[in-house]
């Protein structure tokens, strides 16, 4: 797939007004650990000023995201640097990290919180981020965390909200309440896993956005079988390693690698508006573009698909 496509070409987010390049840069590890005026935070800012200035239409983070260095990080690099014109950052709302409230209240808490960390007015996105301590009925609640997100859509404070989760018992439920105009899953749609399907084929259905996060499941799709690795935040089952073992012979006999397959396959899908790589260094920007700039032939798709569906591995 060519770059312009993937990267330059810019295209409208589901039924939103956002637009968007095919990939779309990941900072949740962004400052992890680092203490302000250290070596460790100059490293995080100089990252994350990168993917400021670099080929992706957005940047996604969220109120949780490294205990909030995250935002704090991108406020930082945005002050020094600014930001490259047509990007734009795009967060997400969290539960209170002390006592677990994620309520309307807590909603409007969280934005406020985001907005002072990255130092800017509003973002034009803005998700429901794993919301996995509350039950369903509570969060639709007059004055749970979707009414919060309402608001702040209808007041335009935001211009759009999502649902950003894993788990599809669970996000499947919001992305059926029609309430939301875009949704981001991830570890369930990748080269070695569909379960995730349900959640995109609902969310098109409605006209919704759809981000595709995490297209190497973690480790092991960026670094093979060979590596053991883990998928979705756990140790890869052998049934899997199997499995990418085999991918790995059809890889080969392409001429291509692993982690430019996982990557494609992602960026290849019509039901994918947007995939999500998370970045831990500078250089990775580059070769994730390059990544997708490979020739993969089709003959390479028709044989992954000879294959039969993967078996699911994600318990959800």
């Amino acid at each position: 797939m060519p770059s312009d496509d993937v990267i330059s070409g810019l295209h409208t987010l589901g039924r939103t007004d956002i637009r968007l390049t095919r990939l779309t840069l990941g900072t949740s590890g962004l400052g992890a650990g680092a203490e302000p005026g250290s070596r460790e935070e100059r490293d995080a800012v100089e990252l994350a000023t990168a993917m400021l200035h670099g080929p992706a239409a957005v940047l996604d983070t969220s109120n949780a995201y490294a205990g909030g260095n995250s935002e704090r990080i991108l406020g930082l690099a945005l002050r020094e640097s600014g930001i490259a014109p047509g990007r734009q950052l795009v967060t997400k709302v969290d539960a209170d990290p002390e006592t677990g409230a994620f309520d309307r209240d807590r909603v409007l808490r969280s934005y406020e919180e985001s907005l002072a960390r990255l130092g800017v007015d509003r973002v034009s996105l803005l998700h429901l981020h794993d919301p996995y301590g509350i039950e369903f009925e509570d969060a639709m609640s007059p004055d749970g965390a979707v009414a919060g997100l309402r608001e702040l859509r209808e007041s335009g404070a935001v211009d759009a909200i999502g649902i950003a989760a894993g788990k599809v018992s669970v996000v499947r439920r919001y992305v059926e309440s029609d309430s939301f105009d875009v949704l981001l899953t991830h570890n369930r749609y990748t080269l070695v896993e569909r379960i995730g399907e349900v959640l995109l084929e609902a969310a098109r259905a409605r006209g919704m956005g759809v981000f595709n996060a995490a297209p190497f499941g973690g480790s092991l799709l960026a670094r093979g079988s060979a590596a053991g690795g883990t998928y979705a935040y756990r140790p890869a089952p052998p049934e899997l390693i199997e499995r990418v073992r085999r991918l790995e012979e059809l890889c080969a006999a392409h001429g291509i690698e692993l982690a430019t397959a996982a990557l494609q396959f992602s960026l290849r899908s019509p039901q994918v508006d947007s995939t999500v790589v998370g970045i831990s260094r500078p250089s990775r920007i580059a070769d994730l573009v390059r990544r997708s700039e490979v020739a993969v032939p089709d003959a390479f798709w028709r044989e992954v698909d000879e294959l039969g569906r993967p078996p699911s591995v994600v318990a959800d």
